[in-house]
């Protein structure tokens, strides 16, 4: 599990295609590898990759032909900047959100612009992602944990503050840029439990949560 607090910046530094799925080296300058063993979990773009090879400044893991349909690894490229953030600790403090590192889909960046000191973020969602993104709830967007502002329809927008932009490869976002999104968990599992009771074909309405007893009636 992660938090969507990043702790440094990597690049891919090697790819290698390994009998249809891919092999990727990560390096980095900054991220404690001294404190990283074989078989740890490091969320890369959002990513949770597992540690196959350490190296002194970075390590390989394996990118599995799942991950490659929903994330943007399908597309990387060598010298490509990546946001990194080790697995939290039980003892830490949960700064940002419950983050799993398992990505649900590719968004895109409609719009980039600029809001005082702050970035203002556009980003279009996949249709059938669209119904978990709440106003004021956390998605996780290239593992940065981020609070949602507003929501019309599968389009949603974010406020970036500087530091946030500075530690990030948000920076480097651009009007049609890819980007790693997973949505909060609590509204995956809300769903599965309501399906178990009957099926939700058109994601969760305010009548299916009030029949289902998720809301109180009003006075």
């Amino acid at each position: 599990m992660f938090t969507g607090i990043i702790e440094a910046l990597g690049n891919i530094a090697a790819i290698e295609k390994r009998g249809g799925d891919m092999r990727l080296q990560v390096n980095s300058a900054t991220l404690p590898m001294a404190e990283v063993k074989l078989g740890d979990s490091i969320a890369t773009n959002g990513v949770c990759l597992t540690v196959v090879s350490l190296l002194n400044n970075g390590f390989w893991a394996d990118v599995s032909n799942e991950t490659l349909s929903l994330s943007s690894f399908a597309s990387a490229k060598v010298g490509q900047v990546v946001n990194l953030e080790r697995a939290m600790l039980a003892s830490s403090r949960l700064d940002g959100h419950i983050v799993s590192g398992h990505v649900d889909g590719l968004g895109q960046i409609v719009n980039c612009a600029s809001d005082a000191r702050s970035i203002r973020l556009t980003i279009e969602a996949p249709a059938n992602l669209a119904h978990y993104i709440a106003t004021k709830g956390s998605i996780c967007v290239d593992g940065v944990s981020l609070t949602v502002n507003r929501v019309e329809g599968s389009v949603f927008e974010l406020n970036i503050v500087p530091h946030t932009a500075a530690q990030t490869i948000i920076q480097h976002y651009r009007a049609g840029t890819a980007v790693n999104l997973e949505v909060d968990l609590l509204a995956r599992y809300l769903e599965r439990l309501l399906q178990a009771k009957q099926p939700v074909r058109n994601g969760i309405s305010m009548a299916t949560l009030a029949d289902n007893g998720f809301l109180r009636a009003r006075k």
